[in-house]
């Protein structure tokens, strides 16, 4: 018996390389402003890298002395960060279970939601600080309510669409049994999500330290403010300080978040 030929593995190099290169055409056409694209200017990178240079001289030049004067405000960036997790989390439990099509049958009110959440995220974090910081003043609220709807737009979209893709076969047995709508939530569907719950609220806790660090430099209190004092005043020195200890508390923060995720989700 006779081998068999098989015919050759097609290929699809020349398509891949015509994306590839129309890809890159597009990419090199945003940047040339005589078409409409966006002007980046090399040459005053060039020209001023001397202020560059002399800036990272002093940002790796950090005096630890200032490190005391910024405990209060780590804490208070820490304070926010944790209220506004919290209350996100509270509050995404009963938003989310409406937001997904298992959990929630009624079109036009988990539409309506989504809308809502959608306009939510679509507002950066930064535009929802200003704004509170005019209506409710300079300090922590501003900041706890911004990383609060922040958080809401996170959770609730990540965790309803995480339902919507999952296998609802312990919910079909719900119906089966003659259970309403809110006791298969809370018995069954709950039950089941509340590992994607608590993954999402870790995640928006490390993400607020992040974030609540420059809220703080519109006025939304924290170490942010102190950030933008000390940068305002060019003691790089300081401001080196800052964001040494802004990334200790966030390696630290993220640490403990990974080990509760081993033990929950």
């Amino acid at each position: 018996m006779s081998d068999l030929i098989l015919p050759p593995k097609p290929t699809a190099r020349l398509r891949t390389t015509l994306i590839a290169a129309a890809f890159l055409a597009f990419t090199v056409a945003t940047c040339l402003p005589a078409i409409g694209g966006i002007e980046l200017d090399f040459v005053g990178l060039v020209r001023n890298w001397d202020n560059g240079s002399g800036l990272m001289a002093q940002l790796f030049q950090p005096d630890f002395a200032f490190i005391p004067r910024t405990l209060q405000p780590m804490l208070e960036t820490l304070q926010m960060a944790l209220v506004g997790a919290v209350a996100a989390a509270i509050v995404s439990v009963p938003l989310t279970l409406w937001a997904a099509a298992p959990t929630n049958p009624n079109v036009f009110t988990r539409r309506a939601l989504r809308a809502v959440i959608n306009v939510i995220r679509a507002v950066p974090d930064l535009v929802y600080a200003t704004i509170l910081v005019a209506m409710v003043g300079v300090g922590a609220l501003p900041g706890v309510l911004t990383l609060f709807l922040f958080d809401i737009g996170i959770i609730v979209k990540l965790v309803s669409e995480a339902i919507d893709s999952a296998d609802h076969g312990y919910m079909e047995a719900g119906y089966a049994a003659g259970g309403t709508q809110t006791q298969i939530n809370r018995v069954t569907a709950l039950p089941q999500s509340w590992p994607l719950f608590a993954n999402q609220w870790l995640y928006t806790l490390e993400l607020n330290v992040r974030i609540s660090a420059i809220l703080g430099i519109v006025g939304a209190g924290g170490i942010g403010r102190l950030l933008d004092e000390r940068r305002a005043f060019y003691a790089y020195d300081d401001v080196s300080v800052i964001i040494l200890e802004i990334l200790v508390v966030v390696v630290l923060i993220e640490v403990a978040s990974n080990l509760l995720r081993r033990r929950l989700v």
